[in-house]
Protein backbone atom coordinates (compact mmCIF):
# COMPACT_ATOMS: atom_id res chain seq x y z
CA UNK A 1 0.00 0.00 0.00
CA UNK A 2 1.14 3.60 -0.42
CA UNK A 3 2.22 5.66 1.88
CA UNK A 4 -0.32 8.09 4.38
CA UNK A 5 -1.05 11.25 3.47
CA UNK A 6 0.44 13.78 5.11
CA UNK A 7 -1.75 16.90 5.00
CA UNK A 8 -4.81 17.47 6.69
CA UNK A 9 -7.77 18.80 4.42
CA UNK A 10 -11.37 20.34 5.01
CA UNK A 11 -13.97 20.69 1.79
CA UNK A 12 -17.29 22.05 1.26
CA UNK A 13 -19.59 20.22 -1.10
CA UNK A 14 -22.15 21.79 -3.26
CA UNK A 15 -25.10 19.87 -4.65
CA UNK A 16 -28.70 20.76 -5.51
CA UNK A 17 -31.44 18.74 -6.52
CA UNK A 18 -34.10 19.72 -9.43
CA UNK A 19 -37.89 17.94 -8.81
CA UNK A 20 -36.58 15.45 -6.57
CA UNK A 21 -36.41 14.30 -3.20
CA UNK A 22 -32.41 14.09 -2.23
CA UNK A 23 -33.28 11.67 1.36
CA UNK A 24 -36.38 10.84 1.89
CA UNK A 25 -37.64 10.59 6.23
CA UNK A 26 -39.15 7.58 7.01
CA UNK A 27 -40.17 9.16 10.16
CA UNK A 28 -42.45 11.64 8.32
CA UNK A 29 -43.62 9.16 5.25
CA UNK A 30 -40.28 9.46 2.80
CA UNK A 31 -41.06 13.18 2.87
CA UNK A 32 -37.50 15.35 1.92
CA UNK A 33 -35.87 15.87 5.59
CA UNK A 34 -36.46 19.01 6.91
CA UNK A 35 -35.36 21.32 9.48
CA UNK A 36 -38.96 21.72 11.43
CA UNK A 37 -37.59 24.93 13.55
CA UNK A 38 -35.71 26.99 10.32
CA UNK A 39 -37.71 24.70 7.04
CA UNK A 40 -33.92 24.42 5.86
CA UNK A 41 -33.91 21.30 3.67
CA UNK A 42 -31.13 18.33 5.92
CA UNK A 43 -29.27 15.53 3.76
CA UNK A 44 -27.51 12.71 6.25
CA UNK A 45 -24.11 12.00 6.35
CA UNK A 46 -24.81 8.65 6.05
CA UNK A 47 -26.89 9.19 2.74
CA UNK A 48 -23.31 10.88 1.11
CA UNK A 49 -21.51 7.99 2.52
CA UNK A 50 -23.49 5.71 0.37
CA UNK A 51 -23.19 7.64 -2.59
CA UNK A 52 -19.40 7.50 -2.42
CA UNK A 53 -19.26 3.77 -1.45
CA UNK A 54 -21.74 3.16 -4.45
CA UNK A 55 -19.17 4.89 -7.10
CA UNK A 56 -16.43 3.73 -5.36
CA UNK A 57 -17.24 -0.06 -6.15
CA UNK A 58 -18.81 1.18 -9.54
CA UNK A 59 -15.23 2.05 -10.34
CA UNK A 60 -13.25 -0.20 -9.02
CA UNK A 61 -14.99 -3.23 -8.80
CA UNK A 62 -13.68 -5.15 -6.03
CA UNK A 63 -10.23 -4.66 -7.14
CA UNK A 64 -7.74 -5.17 -4.48
CA UNK A 65 -7.88 -3.00 -2.23
CA UNK A 66 -10.90 -1.21 -2.84
CA UNK A 67 -13.81 -3.53 -1.77
CA UNK A 68 -16.28 -2.07 0.24
CA UNK A 69 -17.56 -3.25 3.56
CA UNK A 70 -20.91 -1.64 4.21
CA UNK A 71 -23.12 -2.82 0.71
CA UNK A 72 -26.17 -4.14 0.01
CA UNK A 73 -27.03 -7.68 0.54
CA UNK A 74 -23.40 -8.77 2.25
CA UNK A 75 -23.80 -9.65 5.96
CA UNK A 76 -20.90 -7.48 7.58
CA UNK A 77 -19.98 -10.91 9.58
CA UNK A 78 -18.96 -12.53 5.92
CA UNK A 79 -16.44 -10.07 5.71
CA UNK A 80 -15.26 -9.63 9.47
CA UNK A 81 -15.06 -13.56 9.19
CA UNK A 82 -12.41 -13.02 6.10
CA UNK A 83 -10.02 -11.38 8.68
CA UNK A 84 -10.07 -13.57 11.65
CA UNK A 85 -9.42 -16.48 8.58
CA UNK A 86 -6.61 -14.24 7.36
CA UNK A 87 -5.05 -14.54 11.11
CA UNK A 88 -5.43 -17.99 11.08
CA UNK A 89 -8.48 -17.76 13.85
CA UNK A 90 -12.38 -18.68 14.36
CA UNK A 91 -14.68 -17.00 16.41
CA UNK A 92 -15.01 -18.98 19.23
CA UNK A 93 -11.16 -18.76 19.90
CA UNK A 94 -10.46 -15.26 19.11
CA UNK A 95 -10.64 -14.49 23.05
CA UNK A 96 -7.73 -17.20 23.98
CA UNK A 97 -5.89 -15.95 20.31
CA UNK A 98 -5.60 -12.72 21.71
CA UNK A 99 -4.17 -13.26 25.14
CA UNK A 100 -1.54 -15.68 23.62
CA UNK A 101 -1.27 -12.79 20.69
CA UNK A 102 -1.25 -9.25 21.90
CA UNK A 103 -0.73 -8.26 18.34
CA UNK A 104 -3.54 -9.97 17.45
CA UNK A 105 -6.04 -6.79 17.42
CA UNK A 106 -4.02 -4.75 15.14
CA UNK A 107 -3.50 -7.84 12.38
CA UNK A 108 -7.24 -8.14 12.04
CA UNK A 109 -7.94 -4.07 11.73
CA UNK A 110 -5.26 -3.88 9.27
CA UNK A 111 -6.54 -6.79 7.33
CA UNK A 112 -9.56 -4.98 6.87
CA UNK A 113 -8.18 -1.55 6.50
CA UNK A 114 -6.24 -2.85 3.96
CA UNK A 115 -8.95 -4.46 1.62
CA UNK A 116 -11.39 -2.23 2.50
CA UNK A 117 -11.62 1.15 1.13
CA UNK A 118 -14.74 2.64 2.92
CA UNK A 119 -13.30 1.60 6.24
CA UNK A 120 -9.80 2.96 5.12
CA UNK A 121 -11.74 6.18 4.50
CA UNK A 122 -14.82 6.25 7.22
CA UNK A 123 -13.92 3.96 9.50
CA UNK A 124 -16.36 1.15 10.36
CA UNK A 125 -17.63 -0.49 13.83
CA UNK A 126 -17.17 -4.04 13.07
CA UNK A 127 -18.05 -6.59 15.70
CA UNK A 128 -20.87 -9.01 15.14
CA UNK A 129 -22.19 -11.67 17.64
CA UNK A 130 -22.90 -14.95 15.56
CA UNK A 131 -21.63 -18.20 16.48
CA UNK A 132 -19.48 -16.14 19.28
CA UNK A 133 -17.91 -12.93 18.95
CA UNK A 134 -16.98 -12.03 16.11
CA UNK A 135 -14.99 -8.96 16.68
CA UNK A 136 -12.90 -7.23 14.55
CA UNK A 137 -12.14 -4.12 16.74
CA UNK A 138 -13.01 -0.47 15.93
CA UNK A 139 -11.92 2.00 13.21
CA UNK A 140 -11.96 5.61 13.70
CA UNK A 141 -11.76 7.15 10.05
CA UNK A 142 -9.99 10.18 8.95
CA UNK A 143 -12.54 11.29 6.39
CA UNK A 144 -15.63 12.45 7.90
CA UNK A 145 -18.76 14.33 6.63
CA UNK A 146 -21.68 16.78 8.71
CA UNK A 147 -25.35 16.98 7.17
CA UNK A 148 -25.72 18.55 4.27
CA UNK A 149 -28.09 21.67 4.88
CA UNK A 150 -30.12 23.52 2.27
CA UNK A 151 -29.13 27.17 1.63
CA UNK A 152 -32.27 28.58 1.68
CA UNK A 153 -35.34 27.37 3.46
CA UNK A 154 -37.44 24.58 1.28
CA UNK A 155 -40.81 23.75 0.09
CA UNK A 156 -41.48 20.36 -0.54
CA UNK A 157 -44.16 19.30 -2.36
CA UNK A 158 -46.64 16.36 -2.58
CA UNK A 159 -47.04 15.33 -6.34
CA UNK A 160 -50.45 12.52 -6.82
CA UNK A 161 -49.74 10.32 -9.44
CA UNK A 162 -51.65 8.34 -11.72
CA UNK A 163 -50.55 3.98 -11.29
CA UNK A 164 -51.74 1.68 -14.26
CA UNK A 165 -50.30 -1.14 -12.12
CA UNK A 166 -53.26 -2.41 -9.78
CA UNK A 167 -52.20 -4.10 -6.73
CA UNK A 168 -54.45 -7.14 -6.25
CA UNK A 169 -57.05 -9.59 -9.13
CA UNK A 170 -59.96 -7.69 -6.75
CA UNK A 171 -58.37 -4.57 -7.59
CA UNK A 172 -58.41 -5.50 -10.74
CA UNK A 173 -62.08 -6.29 -11.02
CA UNK A 174 -63.32 -2.73 -10.23
CA UNK A 175 -61.04 -0.29 -11.60
CA UNK A 176 -58.39 0.26 -13.85
CA UNK A 177 -55.78 2.88 -12.38
CA UNK A 178 -54.76 3.38 -8.65
CA UNK A 179 -53.43 6.89 -7.19
CA UNK A 180 -50.30 7.48 -6.15
CA UNK A 181 -48.14 10.26 -4.68
CA UNK A 182 -44.28 11.35 -4.63
CA UNK A 183 -42.73 14.06 -2.75
CA UNK A 184 -40.16 16.93 -4.31
CA UNK A 185 -38.36 19.85 -4.12
CA UNK A 186 -38.61 22.07 -7.21
CA UNK A 187 -35.16 23.09 -6.42
CA UNK A 188 -32.86 23.55 -3.52
CA UNK A 189 -29.04 23.58 -3.20
CA UNK A 190 -26.87 21.95 -0.69
CA UNK A 191 -24.01 22.53 1.67
CA UNK A 192 -22.11 19.63 3.25
CA UNK A 193 -18.74 20.19 4.77
CA UNK A 194 -15.78 17.14 5.38
CA UNK A 195 -12.74 16.71 7.65
CA UNK A 196 -10.06 14.35 6.74
CA UNK A 197 -7.46 14.14 9.67
CA UNK A 198 -3.79 12.81 7.95
CA UNK A 199 -3.31 12.00 11.72
CA UNK A 200 -5.38 8.96 11.98
CA UNK A 201 -4.62 7.93 8.66
CA UNK A 202 -1.06 7.98 9.39
CA UNK A 203 -1.77 6.31 12.94
CA UNK A 204 -4.78 4.00 12.06
CA UNK A 205 -6.09 3.24 8.50
CA UNK A 206 -3.24 4.36 6.01
CA UNK A 207 -5.42 6.76 4.15
CA UNK A 208 -3.66 7.60 1.00
CA UNK A 209 -2.49 10.04 -1.68
CA UNK A 210 -4.10 7.52 -4.32
CA UNK A 211 -7.45 7.15 -2.00
CA UNK A 212 -8.05 10.89 -1.72
CA UNK A 213 -7.55 11.31 -5.29
CA UNK A 214 -10.35 8.52 -5.52
CA UNK A 215 -12.05 10.46 -2.61
CA UNK A 216 -12.23 13.42 -4.71
CA UNK A 217 -13.23 11.48 -7.84
CA UNK A 218 -16.47 9.72 -6.14
CA UNK A 219 -17.69 12.64 -4.28
CA UNK A 220 -17.35 14.33 -8.26
CA UNK A 221 -19.38 12.06 -9.65
CA UNK A 222 -21.00 10.17 -6.56
CA UNK A 223 -24.99 11.14 -8.00
CA UNK A 224 -23.87 10.32 -11.81
CA UNK A 225 -24.11 6.55 -11.35
CA UNK A 226 -27.20 6.80 -9.08
CA UNK A 227 -30.00 8.39 -10.79
CA UNK A 228 -32.82 7.87 -10.16
CA UNK A 229 -37.19 9.29 -11.13
CA UNK A 230 -37.63 9.38 -6.98
CA UNK A 231 -34.22 11.74 -6.99
CA UNK A 232 -35.38 13.98 -9.66
CA UNK A 233 -31.70 15.70 -11.15
CA UNK A 234 -28.68 16.48 -9.03
CA UNK A 235 -25.48 17.24 -9.29
CA UNK A 236 -22.61 18.21 -7.42
CA UNK A 237 -22.10 21.46 -8.21
CA UNK A 238 -18.57 22.99 -6.61
CA UNK A 239 -15.68 21.36 -4.15
CA UNK A 240 -13.87 23.07 -2.12
CA UNK A 241 -10.71 22.06 -0.67
CA UNK A 242 -8.42 23.53 1.63
CA UNK A 243 -5.14 21.81 2.48
CA UNK A 244 -3.09 22.57 5.31
CA UNK A 245 0.99 22.34 4.73
CA UNK A 246 0.84 20.11 8.33
CA UNK A 247 -0.29 16.94 9.27
CA UNK A 248 -2.32 18.81 12.42
CA UNK A 249 -3.06 21.93 10.62
CA UNK A 250 -2.79 25.29 10.58
CA UNK A 251 -6.18 26.94 11.41
CA UNK A 252 -9.61 26.14 12.62
CA UNK A 253 -11.87 24.50 10.44
CA UNK A 254 -14.59 26.63 10.95
CA UNK A 255 -12.29 29.72 9.80
CA UNK A 256 -11.87 28.16 6.31
CA UNK A 257 -15.69 26.66 5.74
CA UNK A 258 -16.29 30.80 6.89
CA UNK A 259 -14.38 31.72 3.82
CA UNK A 260 -16.91 29.97 1.57
CA UNK A 261 -20.21 32.78 0.82
CA UNK A 262 -23.03 31.44 -1.37
CA UNK A 263 -25.79 34.02 -1.73
CA UNK A 264 -28.68 34.19 -4.24
CA UNK A 265 -28.46 36.88 -6.93
CA UNK A 266 -32.27 38.19 -6.50
CA UNK A 267 -33.21 37.21 -3.52
CA UNK A 268 -36.50 38.43 -3.86
CA UNK A 269 -37.49 35.33 -6.43
CA UNK A 270 -37.03 31.60 -5.94
CA UNK A 271 -33.89 29.72 -7.21
CA UNK A 272 -34.62 27.32 -9.32
CA UNK A 273 -31.50 26.97 -10.55
CA UNK A 274 -27.44 26.72 -10.02
CA UNK A 275 -27.43 30.12 -11.74
CA UNK A 276 -29.37 31.58 -9.44
CA UNK A 277 -26.54 31.85 -6.54
CA UNK A 278 -23.11 33.09 -6.60
CA UNK A 279 -20.21 31.19 -4.63
CA UNK A 280 -17.29 32.84 -3.68
CA UNK A 281 -14.05 32.35 -1.46
CA UNK A 282 -12.59 35.01 -0.02
CA UNK A 283 -8.95 33.98 -0.88
CA UNK A 284 -7.70 37.01 1.24
CA UNK A 285 -8.96 35.45 4.28
CA UNK A 286 -7.01 31.92 4.40
CA UNK A 287 -4.80 31.97 7.15
CA UNK A 288 -1.21 31.11 6.12
CA UNK A 289 -0.23 27.65 5.85
CA UNK A 290 -3.56 26.58 3.81
CA UNK A 291 -4.57 26.76 0.16
CA UNK A 292 -7.84 26.41 -1.72
CA UNK A 293 -8.57 24.59 -4.79
CA UNK A 294 -11.95 24.87 -6.28
CA UNK A 295 -12.99 21.73 -8.55
CA UNK A 296 -16.92 21.80 -10.65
Amino acid sequence: MSEPIKNRYEFVILFDVENGNPNGDPDAGNMPRVDPETGYGLVTDVCLKRKIRNYVETAKEDATGYRIYIKNSVPLNRSDAEALAYVGVDAKGLKDAKKKDPTLDVKVRDFMCQNFYDIRTFGAVMTTFVSGNLNCGQVRGPVQLSFARSVDPIVPQEVTITRVAITTEADAERKGTEMGRKYIVPYALYRAEGYISANLARKTTGFSEEDLSLLWEAILNMFETDHSATRGKMAVRKLIIFKHDTELGCAPAYKLFDTVQVSRKNPDAPARAYGDYAVTVDAAALPAGVTCTELA
